[in-house]
């Protein structure tokens, strides 16, 4: 077996199914907590949690859902959200998670691109009215049978209430005839141009990565996880919920949506030892005034992921006594984890890399125009190769065959490095990088650089259009609380003589926010259009 970290033997793959593995963690931790909903106070243990999951797994039968049906989940995180996701994989369902910011025109593409027949969806939340858009929606979807609503107590039970006809040993037949390459999971990526494509995934390629990240983690039944981002997205389902399946570790929800304060106190209130979030959510966590009130003794470790980890953080969190975080990186396509850090990496490889090749997996860099494999130490797209490796996009071949290549490569998009041990650095998007008047500059770098100012709370970069040069560079920044805004001459004084002069922004905006995605990515592309028009430069 190959070593993938210091003193552990690589794991086998689990070659079973998501309802075979979560059997199988019901028996060894049947009376341990598995479960809980802070904001409800609501508990399950794994007994009480498996009853649940099978009750609605009656329920989708006697609702008439075959294996491979799709049913779609809409929502904000909530206790019902993985009782859905685990009933649907006890079925052979394929769930269907769909963005919870979506709007009328994503719904319906999303709902008819599927082909799907139950949509399970919250009634309300923050700004979205579901129910409104379902219903106004509801003339374009004609594969959609039904509409269930999980915080609606008499829509939610009824769909229980049909599995009363349906016993168990149904329930056992139909989970016993699924197979680990049989597609789980439908996940709708955010693409820049045109609709999203839907990343087909298997109880294999999931399964296993939420297994895997939670052998790197070193997670046991001991460990209690916070999970404070979205099960929508793979890193609340995967990384999150199927870490915690195959190791019998708790479940911890500390809200519906992100908050820092509600999730540093699930942290304080849950003994939690492990923590997720993208940057943004860690900065806004350590930002907070009260932070000193809450009791962070208990982490040790964690994931960060999304983007990558500024070095200050990464202090903070050590400093905070959570020295085992790790960062991650991948994307939906695979599952989503190709890389990590191991719990026992330096702070250099914490924040100057995503760590090494993931177990049972492989990684290339390659020439984006030639496809020829580049050697250590040369920037070049990331492949990787493996089983996270999505089945494809759903009803899709032509995207699916421009994404993973004939042998099985998948095509990231994404500039790295690899160094002579093995560590990747990932420098941007290829299309994210910016070229000024010939010089390619990859804003990472220079993000790095300008965080060190003592000011700057957080900071994006980005390329705009210049006649002169073809691009020039924008910062957006965040500044600390109490502090003065700083202009493009501020900017400049502090970077002079420290980058190159084609590295030093010619533009700067002070912003209260960048544009995210749900997941907590900031939105670069939105952040070029708004640079170019609030500047006159289109």
């Amino acid at each position: 077996m190959d070593s993938y970290a210091q003193g552990v033997t690589t794991p086998a793959l689990l070659e079973e199914t998501i309802g075979a593995s979560f059997e199988r963690t019901v028996a060894s931790y049947a009376d341990r907590e598995a479960l809980v909903e802070c904001t409800t106070g609501r508990r399950w243990t794994w007994a009480e949690l498996d009853r649940d999951v099978d009750a609605l797994a009656r329920g989708l039968i006697g609702a008439g859902i075959a294996k491979g049906d799709r049913v779609g989940i809409w929502g904000p995180n909530s206790a019902e959200w993985t009782l859905v996701q685990l009933a649907t994989a006890k079925v052979g369902a394929i769930l269907v998670n769909v963005n919870p910011s979506y709007r009328t025109h994503e719904l319906a593409y999303v709902v008819n691109q599927s082909g799907m027949r139950l949509l399970v969806s919250a009634t309300a939340f923050r700004t979205s009215d579901y129910r409104s858009m379902v219903e106004e929606t509801s003339a374009q979807n004609p594969a959609l049978e039904r509409v269930v609503y999980l915080d609606d107590e008499a829509s939610w039970a009824g769909l229980v209430a049909d599995g009363d006809g349906v016993g168990p040993d149904e329930l056992r037949q139909r989970s016993a005839s699924l197979e680990p390459h049989d597609p789980i999971n439908i996940q709708y990526t955010s693409g820049t141009t045109g609709f999203p494509k839907g990343a087909t995934l298997s109880h294999r390629n999931i399964l296993n990565n939420g297994y895997l990240v939670g052998e790197v983690c070193r997670y046991t039944e001991a460990d209690r996880v916070c999970i404070p981002v979205p099960f929508y997205h793979c890193f609340g389902m995967v990384m999150g919920n199927l870490a915690c399946t195959t190791h019998g570790a708790t479940m911890v929800i500390p809200a519906p949506g992100f908050d820092p304060s509600l999730t540093l106190r699930a942290v304080t209130d849950e003994r939690c030892t492990s923590l997720y979030g993208v940057p943004t959510m860690f900065i806004a966590e350590w930002a907070l005034p009260d932070l000193a009130s809450y009791d962070l003794s208990t982490v040790r470790t964690g994931i960060m992921a999304g983007s990558p980890c500024p070095e200050e953080m990464m202090r903070k969190l050590i400093d905070a006594g959570v020295d085992e975080m790790t960062i991650a990186y991948g994307m939906t396509e695979t599952s989503p984890v190709s890389t990590q850090t191991r719990t026992d990496d330096s702070l250099e490889r914490k924040v100057g890399t995503v760590g090494q090749v993931s177990p049972h997996l492989e990684v290339k860099i390659v020439d984006p125009v030639t496809g020829d494999t580049l050697p250590r130490g040369e920037a070049g797209e990331f492949c990787t190769r493996g089983y996270s490796v999505m089945l494809g996009y759903w009803q899709d071949e032509e995207k699916t065959r421009e994404a993973v290549d004939a042998e099985g490569w998948m095509h990231t998009g994404d500039l790295g490095v690899m160094d002579d041990e093995g560590y990747l650095r990932i420098t941007g998007r290829i299309k994210d990088m910016v070229i000024r008047g010939g010089e390619n500059i990859y804003p990472r770098e220079i993000e790095e650089f300008l965080y060190t100012h003592p000011d700057i709370e957080d900071v994006q970069v980005v390329g705009v259009p210049d006649a002169k040069y073809g691009e020039e560079l924008c910062a957006w920044l965040r500044m600390r609380s109490g502090t003065e805004p700083l202009d493009a001459d501020g900017v400049r004084a502090f970077a002079t003589g420290k980058l190159a002069h084609y590295k030093i922004p010619r533009y700067v905006m002070v912003v209260e926010e960048f544009p995210m995605t749900v997941t907590g990515k900031v939105r670069k592309v939105e952040m070029r259009e708004v640079s170019t028009r609030d500047l006159g430069l289109a």
